[in-house]
């Protein structure tokens, strides 16, 4: 069976690490889908789910915060500044941060303020949605 290496990687610890038969991840552009022996890629992922499909059939589930992807033939490398196992995702304290970035943008008074709220909010939306999908394939 053809395999490839995965590491998921957050700025605290290792989030996955193991064989795997697919990696699917929200690129820039769109939905990356990777196989073993793809072509080498270095580019940026957005916030959401990277889903892995293990060598032994079951799946992975991690929210990352956006981040750098790395393909070589044989390894995927996943580096994100946040990344949550998709069975450690809170909605609860997701849905609590996410009316925070709410108030936060409705209260920006300066265009400095107004990013960081859009971007918080871009990612608790995204986390949201990755747990919401986590959810749904248990």
């Amino acid at each position: 069976m053809n395999t490839i290496h995965v590491d998921v990687v957050s700025a605290e610890e290792s989030i996955y690490s193991g064989e795997a038969r697919f990696v699917a991840l929200p690129g820039e552009s769109g939905e990356l889908g990777i196989y073993p022996r793809h072509t080498p890629l270095i580019t940026r992922i957005k916030a959401g789910s990277v889903r892995i499909e293990k060598a032994d059939g079951g799946e992975e589930f991690v929210f990352v915060a956006g981040g750098i992807l790395e393909v070589q033939p044989n390894c995927v490398t996943v580096l994100s500044d946040t990344a949550i196992r998709g069975k450690d995702l809170d909605e609860e304290k997701a849905n609590a941060a996410k009316a925070s970035a709410e108030e936060a943008l409705r209260n920006a008074k300066t265009e400095i303020d107004l990013a960081r709220a859009q971007s918080e909010l871009a990612i608790l939306a995204a986390q949201l949605s990755a747990l919401r999908r986590f959810r749904g394939n248990k």
